[in-house]
Parts: C-alpha cells; sequence; structure tokens
C-alpha cells in the first residue's frame, strides 16, 4: 500500500491535535480516577477505530482489516506495559499527581522510537527475505519467555540505562513537583522524575522490538504499521489508570499475549514459504480469541478477591 505524503502529514496533526488537548486538559497533574480514566479510554479507542473506518472508506476491507489487527495486537500487548509501569512507579514512590505527566512525555518518545524501528524493520524485510525468519523466531522465542518466565523482571532502580544516567546526570533523588530539572547549588541536576521517565522509556524500547515485530508479520505498509501503533498507543495512559487496580486479576493474561506473539512469529516465516500470508479474518480471530480466553480465565480463577477490588475501583471513581 503506497500512500502520498499528504496523508503522513495530516496523521502526524490529528496525533499531534490529540496530545495538546490530552496535555492541556492535564496541565494541572491532578490524580487521575477510574471514572475520568474509563472517559478518556473510550474517547482513544473511538479514535483508533474511526480511523479503522476511515481507512475502510478510502482503501477499503482488506486494508481497514490489516490496520484493525495491527491496532487489536498493539492494543494487547500495551496491557503487559501497563504491569511494567505499575511496578516502575511502586520502585520509585511515584506520586499519584505525576503519574500521568511521565507516562504523556513516555507515549510522546514511544510513538518516535517505534516510527524509526517501523521504518528500519520494513527495510530489512522488503531487502533482505532471510529477515522473516530471524522475526520470526525471535518473537516465538519471545512468546515462550513470555508464557514459561514472565515474572523474571529486572528492578527498574537496577536497568542499565537508569543507572548509566545516574552516573551521568548529577542528580537529586527527590520529586520537585513536575519538573525534570531544577537549579541546586548554582548547578542544573536531573530530578527523581526524570530518572522515572527514563526508566519508562526504557522499558518501552523493549516492548517496541516485540511489538513493531508482531505487527510486521501483519504487513510491511509503514503507514498502516505506524498508525496502528500511534491510535493504541496514545491510549496507553488511560488504559494504565483505568487497569491500575485490576492488575493483579489478570494473572494468566500473559498466556494470552504469548500466543498472539508466538502466532505473529509463526505467520511471518509462514509468509516467506509457499504457504504465503495468512488471510487477515484468521488473525484477528486468533487475537481476540487469545486475549478473551486468557481474560476470562483470569477473572475465573481470582474471582474470590475481584468484588473487594471492583468496590473499590468505583469508589475512587
Amino acid at each position: 500500500m503506497s500512500v502520498a505524503w499528504w496523508a503522513w502529514v495530516a496523521v502526524m496533526l490529528v496525533v499531534a491535535a490529540m496530545l495538546a488537548v490530552d496535555l492541556f486538559l492535564h496541565r494541572d497533574n491532578h490524580v487521575i480516577g477510574f471514572r475520568e480514566a474509563a472517559v478518556w479510554s473510550g474517547v482513544w479507542i473511538a479514535a483508533g477505530v474511526l480511523f479503522g473506518a476511515i481507512l475502510w472508506w478510502w482503501q477499503g476491507g482488506e486494508v481497514a482489516g490489516t490496520y484493525f489487527a495491527g491496532y487489536l495486537i498493539e492494543k494487547a500487548l500495551s496491557i503487559d506495559n501497563v504491569f511494567v509501569f505499575a511496578l516502575i512507579f511502586t520502585a520509585f514512590a511515584v506520586p499519584a499527581t505525576l503519574q500521568h505527566k511521565v507516562l504523556f512525555w513516555g507515549v510522546i518518545g514511544a510513538l518516535a522510537f517505534r516510527l524509526a524501528f517501523i521504518f528500519v524493520g520494513v527495510e530489512l524485510l522488503e531487502t533482505f527475505f532471510w529477515t522473516a525468519y530471524v522475526f520470526g523466531a525471535f518473537l516465538v522465542y519471545t512468546g515462550y519467555k513470555m508464557a514459561f518466565r514472565h515474572g523474571e523482571q529486572t528492578p527498574p532502580d537496577r536497568n542499565p540505562v537508569v543507572r548509566l544516567v545516574r552516573r551521568v546526570i548529577p542528580t537529586d533523588p527527590r520529586y520537585h513537583g513536575g519538573r525534570f530539572f531544577v537549579r541546586t547549588g548554582g548547578r542544573r541536576v536531573a530530578t527523581l522524575l526524570l530518572v522515572v521517565l527514563i526508566a519508562v522509556e526504557a522499558t518501552d524500547l523493549v516492548f517496541a522490538i516485540d511489538s513493531v515485530a508482531a505487527i510486521l508479520a501483519i504487513t510491511t505498509s509503514t503507514f498502516i504499521v505506524w498508525t496502528a501503533n500511534a491510535f493504541a498507543i496514545l491510549g496507553l495512559r488511560s488504559l494504565y489508570f483505568c487497569l491500575a487496580g485490576l492488575l493483579r486479576r489478570f494473572v494468566h493474561l500473559h498466556y494470552g499475549l504469548a500466543v498472539l506473539l508466538a502466532f505473529a512469529g509463526v505467520k511471518l516465516i509462514l509468509s516467506e514459504t509457499p504457504v504465503g500470508k495468512l488471510p487477515i479474518p484468521l488473525t484477528l480471530g486468533v487475537i481476540v480469541v487469545a486475549i478473551a480466553v486468557s481474560i476470562v480465565w483470569s477473572l475465573i480463577a481470582t474471582r474470590a478477591s475481584g468484588a473487594a477490588t471492583d468496590g473499590r475501583m468505583a469508589r475512587e471513581g
């Protein structure tokens, strides 16, 4: 699918406008309650679905189906990001009033990094056919790790990038409101909030490799891959505040995500064999079934603790 330059410009302007509105409405660094997060999640999901509908009208059902498959994969994988964000915020004791700001700037960085990954990945897949086997094997292995070694995570404060930042940039180990830098003793130093932001960005780089490779298994159209990523990531902050209190109930979700990654890897490998690309309806079906089954399985397994958690979330909203 070849897309004119004006389509890229239009999407970039829409994304920038949505981010500007979000930043303006949350300029006071207030605590995001469940109800507000749910409303914003609905707004971001509606935006992603509306863009898919525009694609359907403009480019037809096959292109729109490809976009929705990529969007669903990215949306599903972003739930795992939420687990890690919760770990980072807990490890650094980030005040609830500052969490949205960290995630906002984290999303900006994620959009930029993923755009670079997408162009590099597409170029490799179109230039060297064997990279499909490499990416596919990587996704299958990542799926295996997610299914059987999901609990093995490096504490955020021991992240190599975070430790490097603390060595290179003078850092004040405290929060100073929503500021990333302050002046103390006549010199400019980073606050702990900047360290948290870098931890979030470093974590997303790892997730970006998985999610971009998974969507490239569906299509190598840079426009479709990036827009699917962008509209899914835009709702990541609201998703975090919606699910933060419910994360402990998703005990089996990682199995569903593992199935998605492994399926994407197999799909990518098969695309360079006589089997060819698997049909989009099959891809959409696998995504929906894998996530639905793992979520329902999780909720049933944690039903006993669910009522108390849901009641608390309702009161906070």
